[in-house]
């Protein structure tokens, strides 16, 4: 079955196991900018996926959490994985989060913020969030420069499917003009950007397990090249003990009016 672009459905439980997280030091600066302690910070994450980057904000012991995310399946293992939290799941969207209004004292979209319509996503974030609150969008694209495997593998990605565009990547036309249209945006006062880097070792299982969870390329290159493409991941990576893979968390935070 082709994939369609932005449907995770199916894609959920390698998204589950194998995503990686985000860089710690990066998730405590965004928490450091909102003006209250930890304890008093009332969270929201809309696009929250699995939760991954919803339970590294949550387990700062925030006052609330809240995570919003459309796709039924994504949900599913959202709940199942952040069971040992006071996390609450929701059925919503960027465009409509179902929340009460000045509700927030943060609220973010974690690898998930190109997906939405950008003008009523912010829109509604600055409804949900409470004056002077901060919405961020964060990404975490690899920094395959890192390792020579990694860049290999990328280069016969673009072999086999020469036309493909990443969209969901933190390196994309989309956040090349970020910067600039959060802070041209009227229910913000102000944009900055952070990046910080995290290293982790994935065994070959782990790695192909982060490409099978990807939808852009899957949906773009079609089914058959994929798996071709796929096939030539699986070959260079078996014999290996583990795949060292950088990640560079990119993060956007606006202030509301």
């Amino acid at each position: 079955m082709k994939k369609k672009l932005g449907d995770f459905t199916g894609l959920a439980k390698n998204y589950s196991l194998y995503r990686p997280s985000y860089c710690p030091l990066v998730c405590k600066a965004i928490l450091g900018l909102v003006d209250k302690n930890n304890n008093e910070i009332d969270f929201v994450d809309v696009g929250a996926g699995t939760g991954i980057w919803t339970r590294m904000i949550n387990h700062a012991g925030l006052n609330s959490t809240v995570a919003i995310e459309p796709n039924d399946d994504m949900r599913k293992h959202g709940i199942l994985d952040s069971q040992k939290t006071n996390i609450t799941w929701v059925n919503g969207s960027g465009e409509n989060t179902t929340l009460n209004d000045n509700s927030a004292d943060l609220l973010s979209m974690a690898s998930s913020f190109h997906w939405v319509d950008f003008e009523k996503a912010i829109k509604e974030f600055s409804r949900v969030l409470r004056p002077g609150g901060f919405f961020t969008a964060v990404w975490n694209p690899r920094h395959i420069e890192c390792n020579p495997l990694l860049v290999e593998i990328e280069e016969k990605l673009y072999e086999i499917a020469p036309h493909i565009k990443r969209v969901s990547s933190g390196n994309s036309d989309f956040t090349d003009t970020l910067t600039e249209r959060l802070r041209n945006a009227d229910v913000f006062s102000d944009a900055i950007y952070l990046e910080g880097f995290h290293t982790i070792k994935q065994t070959p299982e782990e790695y192909l397990g982060v490409w099978w969870s990807v939808n852009d390329i899957r949906a773009q290159a079609g089914e058959d090249k994929f798996i071709q493409f796929m096939a030539f991941v699986e070959e260079k990576t078996s014999n290996l003990d583990f795949i060292e893979t950088t990640y560079k968390t990119r993060a956007w935070i606006a202030r509301v009016r």
